[in-house]
């Protein structure tokens, strides 16, 4: 997939030319080179001809003026011809990262209406000191990363160095090998790699103001310190904070795995900054969210896994308000069979929590759902993993670890799951103690696969679920994922998050009366 392909049709880009013809300030944009341009532009957004190509163009015709705009000589005097592109092709829909229907921006806006870069007006990009909290776990671990999901991380910062931005770049990296931290100049380099622009190290605060004066030569991006291990990072510290922003104007999180902790690089700069907005990775992953809590397709059901059901307890009383039946598997079964009065080993049971599962059983029954655990699990000998041997729920004794669902359990599962219209899975499906790769692993994956090519809603919510899933099913690219389930079980809670509480609000009036405006205006509502 092109990192940047905006313009597929050439009548879209012929929109984006008359567009430009009528609000140009001096008659630039002639007739006769409309083909010319339509050609030229879609080289240029599709990859083929690069921003410091654009010199290389000798055209007597107002497409050098628009390559030479878009690679930056242009800039300073052509900001509102940009404006208008962004909006056209905003309200044509092209870029490949802007798939997200009018109906999903409606339903960020209805539950959590922060502002996002799709929104901010592009023309008070340029110029400004911009600084971009990025996701390095998008960045670096590729093999982890889902392209669509790289692709927007990398997207806002060409975006925003495109629009004449000064782009300063921040985030934390963690060990690339047993060598110790990958260092500032080789991530540099990497994210250089990635963008195909230069990212330069920032040596210290004084960087940043010679960069916003354009003393830094073959810059295109700074990279400031890693905050892996800064205190005063995880402390939100309020002079780390003010001293991180100094100069910065305009702030972008694009981190949103980190969107529930409190981070000076993530809620403590918003304060220091005119503007505080998402970027297409953030409002992208934030929409994911929102699925979660949308109840019109029922049957319901959510299929928890992993473990600490006292931590948990508030989330899984909002999961049994809206949804119409849970599915316990893991060691969260076990606390739920023990609520239920069966005997279990005591060793699998978290007895701080004994309350918080009888209340949670008691709320099913108020609602009447189902609320589904396993009969039989897959167990091995402590000492010898190799040897797996089926069990019941009662028969689990001392050195028996059970390790995945039985045959049994695997049937009732997917009976119950064969009538569902939407179905998350969150959390770990297994026990912790052999990797998540078996037989019983991937026929779950197979049920999902099954329900989800007849047209049921299948969400992944955690790592642990999209490694055991997604990799293994030839149908799942149909599932929603959703990486960070620690974010998703502070969203459960009810929690604030303060990653997102941090950014500006999004002015639901005007920005929608703006949009419909520019639809109208250039023919396209």
């Amino acid at each position: 997939m092109k990192m940047m392909r905006v313009f597929d049709k050439p009548v879209e880009v012929k929109k984006i030319w008359y567009a430009l013809k009528e609000n140009s300030p001096r008659n630039l944009f002639k007739e006769e080179n409309v083909q010319e341009f339509t050609k030229k532009t879609i080289q240029f957004w599709s990859g083929i001809t690069q921003p410091h190509d654009a010199s290389s163009f000798k055209f007597h015709s107002s497409i050098s003026l628009w390559i030479g705009f878009l690679s930056g000589s242009w800039r300073s005097s052509c900001s509102r011809f940009k404006s208008c592109c962004s909006q056209v092709l905003d309200s044509c829909n092209t870029c490949d990262i802007k798939k997200a229907k009018d109906s999903n921006i409606d339903r960020l806006d209805s539950v959590l209406p922060v502002q996002t870069l799709r929104n901010f007006p592009i023309e008070k990009l340029y110029g400004e000191v911009v600084m971009v909290r990025l996701d390095s776990g998008l960045l670096l671990n590729l093999r982890d990363s889902d392209d669509l999901s790289l692709n927007r991380a990398l997207l806002t910062i060409k975006y925003l160095y495109n629009a004449g931005a000064k782009v300063i770049l921040v985030s934390n990296w963690l060990r690339s090998n047993a060598s110790g931290l990958l260092s500032k100049e080789a991530f540099a380099d990497h994210l250089s790699a990635l963008l195909k622009v230069k990212v330069v190290p920032a040596n210290d605060a004084s960087a940043i103001m010679q960069f916003k004066m354009k003393n830094v030569e073959n810059a295109d991006a700074l990279l400031l310190d890693n905050l892996t291990n800064d205190k005063e990072e995880v402390a939100n510290s309020y002079e780390f904070s003010k001293t991180l922003s100094s100069g910065v104007s305009i702030f972008v999180n694009d981190a949103f795995s980190l969107s529930h902790r409190v981070l000076a690089s993530t809620v403590g700069v918003a304060r220091f900054c005119h503007a505080s907005v998402a970027g297409f990775h953030f409002e992208e992953e934030l929409l994911q969210l929102t699925k979660i809590s949308e109840t019109k397709k029922q049957p319901y059901v959510a299929i928890i896994g992993g473990s600490n059901f006292l931590k948990k307890a508030n989330a899984l009383h909002i999961l049994a308000s809206m949804c119409d039946g849970l599915i316990f598997i893991g060691k969260l079964a076990f606390q739920i069979m023990n609520g239920f009065g069966l005997s279990v080993p005591a060793h699998l049971v978290e007895h701080d929590a004994v309350k918080e599962a009888l209340e949670l059983i008691k709320l099913t029954q108020q609602r009447k759902i189902p609320i589904y655990f396993q009969k039989d699990f897959l167990c091995v000998k402590v000492g010898k993993p190799e040897l797996l041997e089926i069990y019941a729920y009662n028969e689990i004794l001392a050195g028996l670890v059970p390790v995945d669902l039985g045959p049994v359990s695997m049937k009732e599962t997917s009976s119950m799951l064969s009538t569902c219209k939407k179905v998350i899975l969150i959390g770990s499906v297994s026990f912790g103690s052999l990797e998540e790769d078996n037989v019983r692993t991937s026929q779950l994956a197979s049920i999902l696969e099954r329900i989800s090519k007849n047209g049921t809603e299948v969400i992944l919510i955690g790592n642990a679920a999209c490694k055991a899933f997604a990799g293994k099913s030839s149908y799942s690219n149909q599932y929603s994922v959703f990486r960070n389930a620690s974010v998703a079980w502070e969203f459960l809670r009810g929690t604030k998050l303060p990653g997102v509480a941090a950014l500006d609000r999004y002015n639901l009036v005007l920005q929608s009366a703006s949009r419909k405006q520019t639809l109208v205006f250039y023919g396209l509502d």
